[in-house]
């Protein structure tokens, strides 16, 4: 592969939404599979995304859409899935017997884990699809997609185990508002990626009992070390924990206004059930399904992880926020 050769989005959101605009910052036309043609509609209607980061302007000329996953990648060269996680299994369902990816550069900008399988989305297209790994990517890094909007200088990280790939695609989204950088560390981002959104949680539950920013620095202290230690547990490499893909991510997440996992943490130390909180957010936030997939997965590794368990058990097992935090202090 001399070349990315035609880039498709897959996902309609507000992430999605975002990486079109990145990509068409230096790119003259995307692919973009978006799997509701009123959306579509919507797009040609307004120029713009009519349901997310509708403030984004787009040329319509530069973009071919598609309401058919499959057609959308057989016409394309360089795939970024911008689907939540829940939603993979169920879009890919649609391309499980055809050889649609065969020779296709596929990245994720998936920011959890394939719910049930309890893996993260590389493995997932690895073991499924037979896909190369010198043919995956993964995008990762502090960059939220409204900050994106208001192009605001942002931060991503382009890991990929084939190093020339990940430079391509580093450089084809380089712009004033992107800063990028490099990795081969596929799943260790990727799993960074789920535990950012977990500790996001705890964050916000945090705030929501009204605990101050001296407590919040020591807990994204603790935060950070956890993850190192289960970075280094599942996926032993020699890696810095503080790069922009693991630390940075992790700070931007758990203080942000625009952090969806934040804001469900603060609903829930405000005292809303689990429940009604994902309901008044009517987005989804990823850390609910990685904490459930994180907590599975190390019934097996059994790696020290205390404040990625709390919040599991906050989320699925109806423990009082307040009583999690005594706990958890006890630890720091």
């Amino acid at each position: 592969m001399s070349s990315l050769g035609k880039i498709a989005i897959l996902g309609g959101g507000t992430w999605a939404t975002a990486l079109a605009k990145i990509v068409l910052m230096n790119e003259k036309h995307i692919n973009w599979f978006i799997r509701r043609d009123d959306q579509i509609e919507g797009f040609y209607k307004l120029g713009r995304n009519p349901s997310y980061l509708t403030n984004v302007k787009f040329n319509l000329a530069q973009i071919t859409f598609y309401s058919n996953i499959e057609k959308a990648i057989k016409d394309s060269d360089t795939i970024i899935i911008a689907i939540p996680s829940p939603y993979v299994k169920q879009y890919m369902r649609k391309i499980w017997m055809s050889s649609t990816l065969k020779g296709k550069f596929v990245v994720s900008a998936v920011k959890g884990m394939i719910p049930n399988d309890n893996i993260v989305v590389s493995e997932y297209l690895m073991s499924n699809f037979k896909i190369p790994r010198e043919n995956i990517g993964v995008i990762s890094g502090p960059c939220h997609a409204e900050e994106v909007a208001l192009e605001r200088l942002s931060f991503l990280t382009v890991a990929s185990y084939d190093t020339e790939k990940a430079k391509m695609l580093s450089e084809a989204i380089r712009s004033r508002i992107m800063n990028t950088s490099i990795s081969d560390d596929v799943v260790g981002i990727e799993l960074a990626a789920v535990l950012k959104n977990i500790y996001a949680i705890i964050s916000g539950v945090c705030s929501g009992l009204q605990y101050g920013d001296n407590f919040q620095a020591v807990l994204m202290t603790q935060c950070a070390k956890e993850m190192k230690t289960f970075l280094d547990a599942i996926v032993p490499m020699d890696r810095c924990i503080c790069e922009q893909h693991y630390l940075g991510d992790m700070l931007v997440t758990g203080y942000s206004q625009f952090s969806r996992n934040r804001t469900l943490g603060t609903m829930i130390g405000k005292g809303y059930s689990v429940k009604t909180a994902q309901l008044e957010m009517e987005m989804i936030a990823e850390g609910y399904y990685g904490a459930k997939c994180i907590q599975e997965m190390n019934n097996h590794f059994k790696v020290k992880i205390p404040i990625a368990q709390t919040v599991y058990e906050i989320l699925y097992e109806k423990l009082r926020p307040q009583a999690a935090i005594n706990e958890l202090i006890k630890n720091f």
